[in-house]
């Protein structure tokens, strides 16, 4: 953890936070005044984030998390409450992507993105939401989900399977956590810059520009609309809103003209 002289406000936790839109996210709620926990499965990641944002002057801390692990997600809130002293947010934003045929799919790697994209969002929301409960006042949880939870891609029936039911968890633990004043949305980004769509397209295995001309607003999400997405949700402005998926995607989902 570094201290700074910044006053402390509230606290929030990013899963995923070390590289992409993890990163974007956990940098603006730093610059709302949130303290922030970088939470990511590679701690050498993870520190190179949260270095830079300290550069920065913000108080931050690390959580060497495995989200597939309910232990390790209970460890991530302990560590966020020893380090800032409560939690007001959760965003969970760590995830993989193995597209493949279907008829190839083991059940080892069906397994996989089940236990990091679904099972793992619900054991961090579970560890937050106990804790907010505990500490009373609320707090609000964002989950990062996808286009893919509502229109179907090819090759990819284990990731949209989870970003779906990533869709109805967030519904159910608004519903039900409502009375505890605690928020839960989601936020679902259609194809997004990153290091990884970059490093695609270089191989040849992903057309920027073809996936451009699919989106309406003629371009990818960059990290930076995703953030503010998550920003807006854990703001205020946004305090009456639950049970809701934001997507962030330049009109990709409504566009259904050939």
């Amino acid at each position: 953890m570094t201290e700074t002289n910044i006053p402390l406000a509230k606290v929030a936790i990013v899963t995923g936070a070390g590289q992409g839109i993890g990163k974007a996210v956990a940098t603006h709620l730093a610059e709302d005044g949130y303290a922030v926990v970088i939470a990511d499965i590679r701690e050498n990641v993870a520190r190179q984030a949260a270095d830079e944002l300290a550069a920065r002057g913000y108080r931050v801390a690390i959580a060497q998390t495995d989200v597939s692990d309910p232990q390790s997600c209970s460890r991530m809130v302990e560590s966020a409450v020893l380090a800032f002293g409560r939690v007001d947010a959760l965003v969970n934003s760590a995830g993989i992507s193995k597209p493949g045929p279907s008829l190839d799919v083991t059940p080892a790697d069906w397994q996989r993105m089940m236990n990091i994209q679904l099972n793992g969002t619900f054991y961090c929301c579970q560890a937050a939401g106990r804790q907010m409960v505990q500490q009373g006042g609320g707090g609000c949880i964002v989950n990062i989900t996808s286009v893919t939870a509502q229109a179907a891609f090819p090759q990819r029936a284990s990731y949209c399977t989870a970003k779906a039911g990533v869709d109805m968890l967030t519904k159910v633990l608004a519903i039900e956590w409502a009375q505890y004043k605690i928020r839960v949305n989601a936020v679902g980004p259609s194809h997004t810059e990153t290091d990884m769509t970059r490093t695609l397209a270089a191989q040849g295995l992903y057309d920027i520009a073809t996936v451009s001309k699919r989106i309406p607003m003629g371009r990818l999400a960059s990290v930076d609309d995703i953030a503010n997405g998550v920003s807006f949700l854990c703001s205020e402005k946004a305090g009456f809103i639950t049970g809701q998926a934001l997507y962030i995607d330049g009109g990709y989902l409504a566009y259904g003209y050939f």
